[in-house]
């Protein structure tokens, strides 16, 4: 080693160990720097050099390794500025790291301070902090201290004489707190756009979300009112057409931004657009019994445009003109009315005007009232008022709620009979007949009664009538219809005096005798009327037995009822009259204007029809109660 170099060496040595006793003697201008005993000036802890640590300075430094933040001084050689030094801090407890050793570039032994001005106007002055770090000192020149920092600047410098310029800011604002804030999302859209700013061929989405708190968690958006989805990359819409794409971000905080929207047209990439929008209607709310709408109805309108894309969709309620349409429109009007609708896309074209009619009725109260039941008596009376031979009773129900559902009477205390037909009292004797009646609510009338007296009558033992019964065979489809022909058998049963003959009727022809089965082949739908009586004259009601036959590739009802809805005399079920599938419609099978003995027989007829209907998918179980209730209220068979 040269002469020169040991010189060097040996003079550093002499000019660090002058320098600390130098400045251990030296009195500061700030106060108490000390190089080995620790003071408490608003420093929560620091680090002395080794061996001169006491229990409150161990404290410390334990709750040091939780502090939130570190903030770390280096020096080195230099007399003019830090090494390095931070501008910035968030408020709370901080390290503070001073560091003057040969690791941060000091290799000439040299002190320096870190100290925080705690006399300067405009600073903060809430903290004091005065370390002295050397490298040859016990602790290698690297201290810690434990602070609490508060929003502001706080002003440090180095108070080593001569190293004035060795100073500083440090800028410290308030903590992060609770992040309440939702991240920001934006959207770009992409491509090439004609003169009215629709996409010409396709279309591509970009989004992007920002957050500065917690960050953002996911981007999702909603095309058309679809389901959210992920947004992992951009969406391209290249079908023509208009569309809406919503979109949101979550941060990690769960924050959600409010849905943002995007409205796109994209038009074809070559020919003029000239095809004018469809429109939908679509009337929702509830329906009564003929099909009128409760309270109040609502008319949404959706329009679509293959080409340009919808510009506008436009409504005229009862006449009163366009109007932009932006939401359904409820109408709770009662009456009928009608709305007209039309739409008008980016070309241009507008659709021709469309229409919707329907009626409003005000809602109903609940039925609690039962039907109003009267009857009426008739036949050949003596001047005692006693019926001669034989006395008819009728029974009217009616109710203006729900409806009847069925009339019943008692004849001398025989028990409660379903009334299909008037009853006929031909037994002499005095006689006493109850009625009464329900409606659909299930609320039942009071029985009434009503009393007559019939004389010159028959005996009782020749009172009873025979038990007709008939039936049909055959091949039947899959709608009941038998096809190409439906064989009918008739058998009656007498205990006493013994049947005498049959007879029966098919369509309005005249009752005939019954011999034997016998074939009906004539597409269509069929009413036969059979009956019976006995040696004693007593003849059996009517009954009627309504069947249908149907041929292959045949039309099974070449004259139909082709009606709209399907009409049981005075009320409109306004249940669609749909064909059955083998030419008849709902209304050929019902035959509301068949000779019906009574409405009970119409009512249970139009339900076996119904629930058939049902269960081929031909009707809705909504349509074919409909259809039972209208049956219901209607005067067929009445």
């Amino acid at each position: 080693m040269s002469r020169q170099k040991l010189f060097r060496q040996k003079l550093s040595r002499l000019l660090a160990a002058a320098a600390v006793s130098a400045f251990v003697a030296l009195p500061l201008a700030s106060p108490g720097a000390v190089a080995a005993e620790p003071y408490d000036g608003g420093v929560t802890s620091w680090s002395s050099p080794a061996g001169a640590k006491d229990q409150a300075t161990a404290e410390a430094e334990a709750t040091a390794e939780a502090a939130d933040q570190v903030l770390t001084w280096t020096a080195d050689a230099s007399v003019s500025e830090y090494a390095t030094a931070p501008a910035t801090a968030t408020a709370g407890a901080a390290t503070v790291v001073f560091e003057n050793s040969t690791a941060t570039g000091n290799n000439i032994g040299m002190s320096h301070t870190l100290t925080f001005d705690t006399s300067t106007p405009g600073y903060n002055h809430d903290v004091t902090l005065d370390i002295l770090a050397n490298p040859l000192d016990n602790n290698g020149g690297r201290y810690e201290a434990e602070v609490v920092l508060t929003p502001g600047t706080y002003r440090y410098f180095c108070a080593i004489p001569g190293h004035g310029t060795m100073m500083g800011e440090l800028v410290v604002t308030e903590g992060p707190g609770e992040d309440t804030t939702a991240p920001v999302v934006t959207a770009q859209v992409a491509g090439q756009q004609d003169a009215d700013g629709a996409y010409i061929g396709s279309a591509t989405v970009n989004l992007a979300a920002e957050d500065d708190s917690s960050g953002v968690a996911s981007v999702e958006y909603s095309l058309d009112g679809g389901a959210y989805v992920p947004y992992t990359e951009p969406v391209v819409l290249d079908e023509p057409g208009t569309y809406t794409l919503e979109h949101r971000a979550t941060d990690n905080a769960g924050n959600v931004s409010e849905p943002g929207t995007v409205n796109v047209v994209v038009v074809p990439a070559d020919g003029e657009d000239t095809t004018a929008p469809v429109v939908t209607p679509e009337v929702t709310g509830e329906l009564d019994d003929n099909g009128a709408y409760v309270g109040s109805a609502t008319v949404s309108l959706a329009a679509l445009d293959a080409g340009s894309g919808v510009a506008s969709v436009e409504y005229d309620l009862d006449g009163a003109g366009w109007t932009a349409y932006t939401d359904p429109v409820v109408v709770e009007e009662p009456g009928e009315h009608t709305v007209s609708y039309r739409s008008t896309d980016n070309a241009g074209n507008v659709s021709e005007p469309g229409s919707a009619t329907f009626t409003v009725v005000e809602p109903s109260q609940e039925d609690t009232t039962p039907p109003t039941v009267t009857t009426q008596v008739t036949g050949e009376q003596d001047a005692d008022g006693a019926y001669v031979a034989s006395a008819t009773v009728a029974i009217l129900a009616e109710d203006a709620g729900s409806g009847v559902a069925r009339v019943e009477y008692d004849l001398d205390g025989a028990g409660w009979t379903a009334y299909t037909d008037p009853v006929v009292v031909d037994v002499t004797g005095a006689h006493t007949v109850s009625y009464r009646a329900t409606d659909v609510a299930g609320n039942t009338s009071a029985p009434g009664t009503v009393e007559l007296v019939v004389v010159g009558g028959s005996d009782p033992p020749d009172r009873t009538p025979p038990i007709a019964s008939a039936q049909v065979d055959g091949d039947q489809d899959e709608l009941g219809a038998y096809i190409d022909a439906a064989t009918v058998s008739i058998t009656a049963r007498d205990d006493e005096s013994g049947v005498a003959f049959i007879e029966y009727a098919l369509a309005d022809t005249a009752f005939r005798e019954y011999t034997g089965p016998f074939d009906v082949t004539d597409p269509g739908a069929h009413a036969l009327a059979y009956r019976a009586t006995d040696n004693a004259g007593n003849i059996t009601r009517t009954g009627t037995l309504r069947f249908s036959v149907s041929r292959n590739a045949t039309d099974a009802c070449p004259v139909s009822d082709e009606r709209p809805t399907v009409i049981l005399g005075n009320v409109d079920s306004r249940v669609a009259n749909v064909d059955t599938g083998n030419g008849c419609t709902v209304a050929d099978l019902v035959d509301a204007d068949g000779g019906w003995v009574s409405h009970t027989a119409f009512v249970s007829h139009v339900r076996q029809i119904a629930d058939r209907l049902a269960a081929a998918g031909t009707l809705t179980a909504r349509e074919a109660d409909r259809l039972v209730r209208a049956a219901n209220r209607s005067d067929v068979g009445r």
